[in-house]
């Protein structure tokens, strides 16, 4: 910490706005420890802490309207990128929309205290269609308190930082430690049943090329739209003949005799909007275990069917599906 608060002094202010930008365009910088150095050094006398906060709202929200803009041109595919090492990146952008559409540019407010939260608002925000001058107020308000939160716990415990910061240090190796092994069995399970889950799909998708010829030939192929529940799904594209099903409701379908709404003698194709067909390799696999042998997800999802100019509509109706939760 000793050498964050001399580099702090030595350098001035331009090394705090520059590692609070960095941080927010999702660089590896520790700007918390910048943060906090420059509250001890406002504590001390040697920086102004009104200037050091100004500065350091001002970085993030500068940094957070670079993320904004790329939210508004490109959409969907700033979601994918910012999820893009998470084990289900179709997953984290639903729950990343769902929040979003749930609390409004508000979340902004408190975005800067949540892991991923933090990333994916300011390009949903864009995606959303919120004003520019919206959601700078919006991020404005969250940077201070993030910013001043930081700074102002280094600015309290100026005198005891480094004195803190050391035994925080010794505590932190064991907890390190433990939190390390804890990591590496998480991934490790995950990166077993991904692997196992690739394996069994690898060959068993069907490409758009191989949809539309069938389509065009007449076969009875079911369609199946999943990109997302009623309330999230109203406006979005879709493959024309296909009918809307949440995803979640269908990983847990129980079919009743008489009530089964999903034909066991038909192919089931299934697409979802991300390029990687998580979600639709997910449920189809699902379906799978539950008796339906001929579903497959379609290669590429509707990126790729939509790349080729195949024809796409928004009129895509929503189908009920009978699930384990509505049995219980």
């Amino acid at each position: 910490m000793n050498a964050v608060v001399q580099f702090l002094v030595k350098h001035g202010y331009s090394v705090l706005f520059a590692s609070v930008f960095a941080r927010q365009i999702c660089l590896p910088v520790p700007a918390l420890l910048f943060l906090l150095a420059a509250g001890a050094l406002a504590g001390s006398g040697r920086l102004s802490f009104v200037a050091a906060l100004t500065l350091a709202v001002t970085a993030c929200v500068l940094a957070d309207l670079v993320w904004y803009e790329a939210g508004r041109r490109w959409g969907d595919r700033i979601l994918h990128f910012i999820h893009g090492l998470a084990l289900d990146p179709d997953a984290a952008d639903r729950r990343s929309k769902e929040n979003f559409a749930r609390y409004g540019p508000q979340v902004l407010v408190v975005a800067k205290f949540v892991v991923g939260l933090d990333a994916a608002a300011p390009p949903l925000a864009g995606m959303s269609g919120t004003s520019r001058l919206r959601f700078v107020a919006f991020d404005a308000v969250g940077a201070t308190l993030w910013s001043g939160a930081y700074a102002g716990l280094g600015y309290i415990f100026s005198e005891d930082l480094d004195r803190a910061v050391a035994y925080a240090a010794r505590m932190g190796k064991l907890l390190g430690v433990i939190t390390l092994a804890g990591l590496c069995i998480y991934v490790g399970r995950k990166l077993v049943r991904w692997h196992r889950f690739m394996r069994e799909f690898r060959l068993a998708r069907i490409t758009p090329e191989e949809l539309k010829q069938r389509l065009d030939a007449g076969e009875q192929v079911l369609i199946v739209d999943l990109q997302g529940s009623r309330r999230h799904s109203r406006d979005r594209q879709g493959i024309p003949g296909a009918v809307r099903i949440d995803p979640r409701s269908l990983e847990q379908y129980r079919p009743r005799d008489k009530k089964a709404q999903i034909p066991r003698d038909r192919e089931v194709v299934l697409y979802c909007a991300s390029p990687h067909e998580f979600t639709s390799a997910r449920v189809a696999l699902a379906l799978q275990r539950r008796g339906f042998q001929r579903v497959r997800p379609l290669a590429g999802g509707l990126r790729a069917w939509r790349e080729r100019g195949f024809p796409v509509t928004s009129g895509v109706p929503m189908m009920p599906v009978y699930s384990a939760s509505q049995a219980s």
